[in-house]
């Protein structure tokens, strides 16, 4: 029986680890890529080869063309033909408004959460067309409620990024349905991850969860189980769908 093998960018900490390690548990082998955090990525491929699955670490900034096609490229050499990717590497930059915010944070919130996913999406479409002798696969992309709120006076330049996420989700999944690829998204609510200290506001999940009806954030596992399932049979007529996990905000 072959294993299907998986790619999550992104997958060193927050919820690309945890959809790295529940994927090992349902049977993946795993390339977990990294931009800056090896020690995350190495300790998320220990626990995955702890459940009997390959699992690599392959650092790589989705946000040069060039990098991601040598991250691909190693999953290929090393693990074998791609069957699914998750598309979880993300920036916000420092909380703001745009007035106040650099052109710097701007440009590398687009090139990361935006263009990098576009650079990874077009390397797996390219190995898993049925129409370039690929097998099919499914693509998960993490959007966010952003997409649809706008997030003012946080980060509107991240919102705006996530929204053309969800543009690429549909088109994307319009345009590979006769490849046999499979692409959606899943856009979390409010997640207990360092992407809030990272955006200067470490105490933000416990200051907002009174606004979300099940008063609480979310853990990266529950966002990391509908991704997974996403992947998985029991969704094979689910394509060009936005799943919003967001506790009922």
């Amino acid at each position: 029986m072959t294993i299907p093998v998986l790619m999550v960018t992104g997958g060193s900490r927050g919820i690309g680890a945890a959809v790295s390690r529940l994927a090992a548990r349902r049977g993946y082998d795993v390339c977990v890529n990294y931009s800056r955090d090896a020690e995350g990525a190495e300790a998320v491929v220990r626990d995955i080869q702890a459940l009997g699955r390959r699992a690599i670490a392959v650092q790589g900034d989705v946000s040069d063309a060039e990098a991601v096609k040598v991250l691909f490229d190693s999953c290929d050499l090393q693990l074998g033909p791609l069957a699914a990717l998750v598309n979880c590497a993300g920036v916000t930059g420092r909380l703001s408004s745009l007035a106040e915010t650099t052109p710097e944070t701007i440009r590398r919130t687009i090139d990361i959460n935006l263009t990098g996913t576009l650079y990874c999406c077009r390397e797996a479409v390219q190995r898993m067309s049925l129409k370039r002798d690929g097998a099919g696969g499914v693509i998960i992309n993490i959007s966010s409620p952003s997409a649809y709120n706008g997030a003012p006076g946080e980060f509107v330049w991240y919102a705006a990024s996530k929204g053309g996420v969800d543009s690429l989700t549909l088109g994307l999944a319009r345009e590979c349905a006769e490849d046999g690829i499979r692409v959606n998204a899943v856009a979390p609510g409010l997640t207990e991850t360092d992407l809030h200290a990272s955006g200067g506001v470490p105490d933000r999940a416990v200051r907002l969860a009174p606004q979300i009806p099940l008063k609480r954030a979310a853990t990266p596992d529950e966002i990391a189980d509908p991704v997974v399932y996403l992947l998985g049979p029991g969704a094979g007529y689910v394509t060009g769908a936005t799943l919003r996990v967001t506790g009922g905000r």
